[in-house]
């Protein structure tokens, strides 16, 4: 039997999942890596622990002995995007790799926002802010950043691996899109943007299709992953746009809702389309294909600050397993009622992205009493996460039109809770694959059409084994549209003040 491994690099993982033709997952290996901040608000990576993971992870499907190598017909490869890189001339990284989420440059997003941001946004599809490059960029020009002055290449993270496996310079139209300097509508680097940062052309990447082979494996990868040395690869795109194939919200109306670390809502589009109010995303994905959407910056993160702030019992319960820690957090939110007896959680944590675009937001729990406990806390910031999304989808809608039929794919998808509320909250179906791997089996579907295996993008409908439906509750829907009139109120009400905390914060 033949199979297709799909590679997805994401903000804290790389996971190499074996598929079947059908999609039915064979095998799957996740390897972890670490994230520094060395100064508040920056946040980084190792781009050779991430290599090595990536590796890893490959290494563990090929030993996992499900299949010869001789029966892997293609590597397809996601990834996270917004990441930055400095490399030198030899090919080595001179800089940490600069993560989506790093929020250094916020006073130069909120320069550019005031003064061309609007013409970038309309050319690019991204809107400005601290996660995207070009803002990142402009920081390392203006602060003389030592890495920047030095650099001879300014990559994202695939990038680096596509470099250091293939000796090759390419980027898919999806990770440049996401950079800030790509025009969606010529699909060529924008000579305004790249002015803007102090950067050649030359500097940057050249752009391909997400169907891009590449061949030629290192000698050194083929050791250190046990893949023959013939092992095909095609590009692919970055998780957002896979996660569309990968779950099947391809059509007009099907909207993907993807949660992991952090969390976006997404729909296809045949043409490029943004806005003067700025409040979503608009990538290209193919020349006749985008993708539009907005990010969360809060989705499993807050799970997860909530179990270091108020989970000590449960992680001591679980003895240091992890996954039992989460689950018996989440059994204690089950105990509350939708709503979380009036208690709300604007889920900043890590400032937002859209619909807002703004890096100085901060988390808030707003109604607390003395009768709420550990219980109500969880369940409201699991609600806050999906608060936050709806939001992004009432921006989406304005846009790209009506939603129709609700996808959910990423880490939550694991929780029946957390997909009950997103059907509750939304007032809708949402239907839910067996694999929570949409990326990667987006990305492997891309390869297998990218080297000749299947025709056309879309015929991966038929090849999603879903697992179930959930259904909204009617009384619950009632009571979250209350809930969320005053979610939506409040982030306007504390703007102002979320500035003020973040300049005090920023200052000390």
């Amino acid at each position: 039997m033949d199979y297709v491994i799909g590679l997805d690099i994401g903000t804290t993982s790389a996971k190499a999942v074996l598929f079947t033709r059908d999609g039915t997952v064979k095998a799957e290996s996740e390897e972890t890596y670490n994230v520094s901040h060395p100064h508040p608000s920056w946040v980084e990576q190792d781009p050779n622990e991430i290599e090595k993971a990536a590796k890893k992870a490959l290494k563990s499907i090929v030993e996992a002995g499900v299949t010869s190598t001789d029966h892997i017909i293609v590597v397809g490869i996601s990834s996270a995007m917004h990441s930055l890189i400095c490399m030198d001339a030899q090919g080595n990284a001179i800089s940490p790799s600069i993560t989506w989420a790093d929020g250094r440059s916020v006073h130069q997003a909120e320069k550019i926002k005031s003064t061309s941001g609007l013409d970038i946004y309309m050319k690019t599809g991204t809107p400005v802010h601290p996660m995207s490059p070009l803002i990142k960029l402009i920081w390392m020009k203006e602060t003389n950043y030592s890495p920047y002055l030095k650099a001879y290449k300014f990559v994202s993270i695939k990038e680096y691996l596509m470099k250091k496996w293939f000796n090759q310079y390419i980027v898919d139209y999806s990770i440049a899109s996401a950079t800030g300097m790509f025009n969606v509508h010529t699909f060529e680097w924008d000579e305004q943007a790249l002015a803007m940062t102090g950067i050649q052309r030359g500097q940057l990447s050249k752009p391909v299709p997400p169907t891009h082979v590449v061949e030629g494996l290192s000698n050194a990868v083929v050791e250190e992953t046990g893949l023959s040395l013939d092992t095909k690869f095609v590009i692919g795109a970055s998780d957002g746009p896979l996660a569309n194939l990968g779950i099947g919200a391809i059509n007009p109306g099907d909207v993907a809702i993807t949660v992991g670390t952090s969390g976006a809502i997404r729909q296809m589009a045949s043409k490029p389309q943004t806005d003067e109010l700025q409040e979503i995303f608009c990538y290209g994905l193919t020349r006749d294909s985008w993708i539009m959407g907005g990010p969360t910056n809060n989705g499993g993160i807050v799970l997860q600050w909530l179990k270091e702030i108020v989970g000590e019992h449960q992680v001591y319960l679980a003895q240091k397993d992890e996954k039992r820690a989460y689950e018996q957090l989440v059994e204690l939110a089950k105990t509350v009622n939708p709503g979380a007896d009036g208690l709300l959680f604007l889920p900043y944590l890590n400032g937002e992205r859209a619909p807002y675009w703004d890096a100085n937001a901060r988390g808030s729990f707003i109604g607390l009493t003395l009768a709420h406990k550990k219980e109500h806390l969880i369940r409201a910031g699991m609600e806050g996460v999906i608060f936050s999304l709806l939001t992004v989808s009432e921006a989406l809608e304005r846009l790209a039109g009506p939603a129709k039929n609700f996808f959910a794919s990423g880490g939550f998808a694991r929780s029946p809770l957390w997909l009950q509320i997103l059907a509750d909250v939304f007032g809708q179906e949402v239907q839910v694959p067996k694999s929570h791997q949409s990326s990667a089996w987006g990305a492997a579907w891309m390869g297998l059409v990218g080297v000749g295996e299947e025709k056309y993008l879309t015929d991966i409908k038929e090849f999603i084994p879903m697992e179930t439906c959930y259904l909204p509750s009617e009384e619950n829907h009632k009571v979250y549209q209350t809930l969320y009139h005053t979610f939506k109120n409040l982030y306007i009400s504390l703007q102002p003040h979320y500035k003020t905390i973040s300049d005090y914060q920023r200052r000390h």
